[in-house]
């Protein structure tokens, strides 16, 4: 029971950790945002305004792909769904293993021992 707590503990504590650092993501990504905006808009660098649009929308797509990870993939596929995949492939060949013995044993009785 207490490996079975110390596992949901650490599981909570990895997603924790997980949420948290998607919040600074989204916090970083919003005021660098507005920070290139400015910077674009207020210091004339000789350069089209669209440089930090395009910059925002890659590092938009970043934090988007960021967001499906920790909400999406890792809420599925967590240390369960491992598991469960895990035992089901064990299973699957221990059935393969068990028709090749009884396909041995069809062939050669002389075998069985």
């Amino acid at each position: 029971m207490e490996k079975e707590f110390h596992e949901q503990y650490e599981y909570a504590r990895n997603r924790i950790k997980q949420k948290k650092r998607l919040y600074y993501h989204f916090v970083f990504f919003v005021l660098a945002s507005i920070f290139l905006i400015t910077a674009a808009y207020f210091f004339n660098t000789g350069l089209d305004i669209y440089w930090c649009i395009w910059g925002i929308t890659l590092w938009l797509f970043v934090f988007v792909l960021h967001f499906i990870k920790v909400f999406i993939t890792d809420r599925f596929m967590n240390k369960n769904w491992e598991r469960d995949q895990i035992e089901r492939l064990v299973s699957q060949q221990q059935k393969r293993i068990e028709k090749l013995k009884s396909k041995i044993e069809e062939t050669n009785p002389k075998l069985d021992s």
